[in-house]
C-alpha cells in the first residue's frame, strides 16, 4: 500500500492506458492475422506503401515547417525562438484537432471479439475479476 501512495496518480492512469491500449493492439492482431492468411500478399504490400506514404507526408511536413520558420524570419522580423513557439502552438492546435476528430471516429460500432476484449481487458487493469 505504501508504494501506491509514494507512485504519482498519473503513472498508474498512464499505465493502465497503455496496457489497455496494448490489449486492444493485440486483439487486432489477432483478428488481422486471420484475414493476413488469406490475403498475404495484398495486405503486406499495402502495409508497405502505406508506411511509405506515411514517411513521406511525414518529410514534407517537416520541410514546410522549416520554409513557414526562414519565411517568418525573414518577413514577418520574428526571432528564431518566437517563430519556433508560434510554429509549435500551431502544431499543438492541429494535434489537438486531429485528436477530437480521431476520438470521435474511434467510437464507431466494433466486432464482438474486440469489444469482448477490451471488456477482459477492461476488468484486468482495474483488478476486477
Amino acid at each position: 500500500m505504501s508504494s501506491e501512495a509514494q507512485r504519482p496518480k498519473g503513472l498508474g492512469a498512464a499505465a493502465r492506458v497503455t496496457a489497455l491500449a496494448g490489449s486492444v493492439m493485440d486483439l487486432h492482431v489477432r483478428i488481422a492475422l486471420q484475414e493476413m492468411d488469406r490475403e498475404k500478399r495484398r495486405l503486406i504490400s499495402g502495409g508497405i506503401f502505406l508506411a511509405m506514404g506515411g514517411t513521406f507526408m511525414l518529410f514534407a511536413l517537416l520541410g514546410i515547417e522549416v520554409a513557414l520558420l526562414l519565411w517568418m524570419q525573414s518577413k514577418l522580423n520574428l526571432s528564431l525562438e518566437l517563430s519556433l513557439i508560434l510554429i509549435s502552438l500551431v502544431d499543438l492546435v492541429l494535434a489537438g484537432i486531429s485528436l477530437r476528430v480521431g476520438g470521435r471516429l474511434a467510437k464507431g460500432p466494433y466486432l464482438p471479439e474486440t469489444l469482448e476484449g477490451l471488456s477482459k481487458t477492461t476488468k484486468a487493469v482495474l483488478g476486477k475479476s
